[in-house]
Order: structure tokens, then C-alpha cells, then sequence
């Protein structure tokens, strides 16, 4: 009865999300001086979620698997095209970069934020505290 609750799947899939939003963030602040370096990106977790809301989908089960680069979670990761190059090819900004970073720990706090609460909710419907 309660091995498949929706929102604790949920929960988990976001902060999963965040997660590999955040490495991606960490790999291109680490290549902030790397000359022809393009800033990365994962999709967010609105179009992750409508994607994975359908009964069939398509799943990558190596990195080259239909041609994408996968995140260690599975995310796909992307060039960045709304950031700046520099005269030696890099658009990575670290101010940038730390803004994202900031987002992705909102949104972690918000997966753990919500699995908590429905935790509470879960342990006063069955009488516990």
C-alpha cells in the first residue's frame, strides 16, 4: 500500500535533479579558464517531468546511446547558448554560474522540504508522531 506513493517519488526525482544540475555546475565552474570551454547545462525539472509522464520513454543506457551526453543521473546536458564568449572561446561566467548554483540548491531544499512534509502527513495519518 505504501511502496508507490507519488510524492515521495517525486520528491526524490527532483532532488536527483538538482543533484546532477548542481555537478554540471561544478564541471564548468572547474573549466572556467579553459579556453574554447562552452558553459553546460541540464534541462530543468518541468521538462523532465512532462517527459517522464508518458507510459513509454526512451532511455540512453550508455553515454553515446542516442547521442547525447548523459549527467551521472541520467539528465542530459546541453551548450548553454545564452552565455557570452570570451575572446579566447569560454562563456563560462563564475558569476553566472554561482547564481545557478544557488537555484539548484533551492530546488534541493525544496525535494527535501516536500519529502519531509509528507513524511509528517504520512506518520499522523497511521497515528505516530
Amino acid at each position: 500500500m505504501f511502496e508507490k506513493i507519488e510524492i515521495f517519488n517525486m520528491a526524490h526525482a527532483m532532488a536527483r535533479h538538482a543533484g546532477s544540475r548542481h555537478a554540471v555546475i561544478a564541471q564548468n565552474m572547474a573549466n572556467a579558464d579553459t579556453p574554447g570551454y562552452k558553459a553546460q547545462d541540464i534541462a530543468s525539472f518541468q521538462s523532465h517531468l512532462s517527459q517522464a509522464s508518458g507510459d513509454f520513454q526512451m532511455r540512453a543506457t550508455r553515454s553515446s546511446h542516442l547521442n547525447m551526453a548523459q549527467s551521472p543521473n541520467g539528465h542530459a546536458v546541453f551548450e548553454r547558448q545564452d552565455a557570452i564568449a570570451d575572446p579566447n572561446g569560454n562563456s563560462v561566467s563564475l558569476e553566472t554560474e554561482m547564481m545557478h548554483g544557488v537555484d539548484a540548491k533551492r530546488q534541493h531544499d525544496r525535494a527535501m522540504a516536500i519529502y519531509q512534509s509528507s513524511m509528517t502527513i504520512l506518520r499522523s495519518s497511521i497515528g505516530r508522531r
